[in-house]
């Protein structure tokens, strides 16, 4: 079988997949950190910035915030209490919606949120289909790296896929022919100077994403923060095996095979995929910036005060600014971690997240 579709099987199986099975996967019981893991003032900030994007919208009522992978709900727990207390007005008009396809997920998601004392106030879906078009913002955090996606290599100055065969009791890779036309029509698009020997991911499904979000949102923005990079960055010389990633017990390999259903294999997103595929279907890029530069510009304005809650020690204060600079620092999250802004009918919002950054030219 292909390699994407082995990924698939991996990751989204009804049964077995990493993503379905109801594990723990992020934070210290899982697999890797997340930005709304480290500290709610993520949450926060990016309250802040959606309550800017309402504002640009003349204030709409309802307001549609749609989290797709929601994770744990954190972010959603987080988001809704500190909009609560902060932005009243804002809080007022939101309707949040999270996506999530696990039924096991969905679940303790609910509890979680039921726990911290917003369990009403989320609209939980199985897929975007049972979604209405709605005027608002689509938001999503280390979503898309987790799509399937094709690898393809050049051998013999030829392009040639990754397929996945069983030899004996274990897994290994073959080349073999291109499956799909559009694969060879992405790496001609994208990574044209894919040298003998190399690899390179080929993420359809993150086309197919954006279109489908973009079928559903009458008015507003699309917000993805994913690590990756615009194309002319991400497919270079100097990742001859590509960026394609397993992760189990925050531990990142190369061993795609061993186990599969039991580790999280990811990909770097190519964010001018996202922004070619975004226009066909009316979305403009409003802005692209860095993890860094977007939380800086938005806690900018107050000193970063979003950070502390009421009546914090020394001690618990000084944590709070450690795991802050955990999500800015320019040689980890802040830099690896990107922040891409579509919109459809509100041109010109001059939102503070992308302040620090000239307009997107890809």
């Amino acid at each position: 079988m292909t390699f994407e579709r082995y990924m698939a099987l991996c990751l989204y199986h009804p049964e077995f997949g990493y993503y379905t099975q109801g594990r723990e996967r992020t934070g210290i019981a899982g697999d890797y950190f997340t930005s709304p893991d480290l500290h709610p003032v993520f949450a926060r900030l990016v309250a802040r910035q959606a309550a800017e994007m309402w504002t640009a919208m003349g204030q709409p009522e309802p307001f549609t915030w749609v989290e797709m992978g929601p994770g744990r709900g954190l972010f959603a727990s987080d988001f809704l209490s500190w909009s609560a207390e902060a932005l009243p007005e804002f809080a007022a008009a939101l309707e949040y919606i999270a996506i999530e396809p696990g039924s096991q997920q969905r679940q303790r998601i609910e509890s979680r949120l039921t726990a911290a004392g917003v369990g009403g106030k989320v609209r939980l879906l199985a897929n975007l289909e049972e979604l209405s078009p709605v005027a608002g913002c689509f938001f999503s955090n280390e979503l898309v790296d987790a799509f399937p996606v094709s690898v393809v290599t050049r051998t013999g100055g030829h392009l040639k896929e990754i397929y996945v065969i069983a030899d004996g009791d274990d897994l290994r890779e073959k080349p073999g022919r291109i499956s799909d036309t559009a694969v060879a029509a992405y790496v001609a698009r994208y990574a044209h100077q894919l040298e003998e020997g190399h690899r390179v991911e080929v993420n359809r499904q993150a086309v197919d994403w954006i279109r489908a979000v973009a079928g559903k949102l009458t008015r507003g923005f699309v917000l993805t923060i994913d690590y990756g990079d615009m194309a002319n960055r991400l497919f270079t010389p100097d990742r001859p095996s590509g960026t394609l990633l397993a992760y189990h017990g925050h531990t990142a390999t190369e061993d795609f095979y061993t186990s599969p259903g039991e580790v999280d294999l990811t990909s770097h997103v190519n964010f001018t995929a996202l922004i070619d595929a975004g226009r066909k279907d009316g979305l403009e890029p409003a802005g692209f910036t860095t993890q860094e530069k977007f939380l800086l510009a938005l806690g900018e304005a107050n000193q970063f005060a979003d950070v502390y809650d009421a009546g914090q020690s020394e001690l618990q204060m000084l944590n709070a600014r450690l795991k802050l600079k955990r999500l800015i620092s320019p040689e980890g999250m802040g830099n690896i971690f990107k922040v891409l802004v579509q919109q459809r009918g509100v041109p010109h919002a001059g939102l503070t997240g992308w302040k620090f950054e000239p307009p997107v030219r890809e």
